[in-house]
């Protein structure tokens, strides 16, 4: 099968309120293709994330799907706060509840892209009985609830194996997205390893100032396509 498309994903948890109209307008001009939601609870894990009233009022500045990652305890009882599109990829995490299926099957109805986002130290053998509910996995390069975290070096090996495995289980359509300190370097390393959503935060997108996103979006663009 042909290869997937190589998409960005805009960190909205690292955005700049004051400027987030003129953030937006720059985003449409180069294309990006999701705004990245980190929605965080306080409990599954420790920081309080963007809510259903940000992610209303976003809807309405622009039309860009949202990538929404529910960082969440029991994200199924859940959906129906956040107001979810067809074109929005929702991610779960597999840590996050103790039905991973069930939650699959609960978003179904909402016709988005269902992903299954899994921490550092996941196993990957974890997602082999659920690759038939799923469109995509966020692979967690760094431990989920704070932005402007190192990576963890494991995660690199960890992206060949879900590769591996996806071929070995025939679901080569499943996407691979990366998300936690996605650098240029590593946007490059895990663009050749497969991966094909790229997470966009302060480690490569937020650098500098509003002036300077246009720029940032044309080098992680080059990084993720060479």
């Amino acid at each position: 099968m042909a290869p997937h498309k190589k998409e960005i994903s805009a960190s909205m948890m690292c955005s700049d309120l004051v400027n987030l109209k003129e953030t937006l307008k720059i985003f449409e001009d180069e294309g990006v293709e999701h705004l990245h939601i980190d929605m965080m609870d306080g409990t599954f894990v420790p920081n309080f994330g963007l809510g259903v009233d940000y992610i209303r009022s976003l809807r309405e500045l622009t039309s860009i799907p949202l990538d929404l990652h529910m960082m969440i305890k029991d994200p199924e009882y859940k959906f129906q706060w956040v107001g979810i599109k067809e074109t929005d990829i929702v991610s779960i995490h597999y840590e996050s509840t103790f039905q991973v299926q069930r939650a699959l099957d609960y978003l179904q109805p909402f016709g988005c892209k269902r992903f299954l986002a899994i921490n550092p130290a996941t196993p990957v053998y974890d997602l082999e009985e659920v690759l038939d509910y799923i469109d995509g996995i966020n692979l967690l390069m760094v431990n989920p609830g704070f932005a402007g975290q190192k990576i963890v070096p494991s995660t690199i090996k960890k992206a060949e194996k879900v590769m591996q495995l996806l071929k070995e289980k025939n679901h080569e359509n499943v996407i691979v997205e990366v998300d936690g300190n996605i650098t240029l370097e590593h946007a490059s390393t895990l663009s050749k390893i497969g991966a094909s959503v790229f997470v966009a935060g302060m480690s490569s997108l937020f650098k500098g100032d509003i002036n300077k996103y246009a720029y940032n979006l044309e080098m992680l663009r080059k990084a993720i396509n060479n």
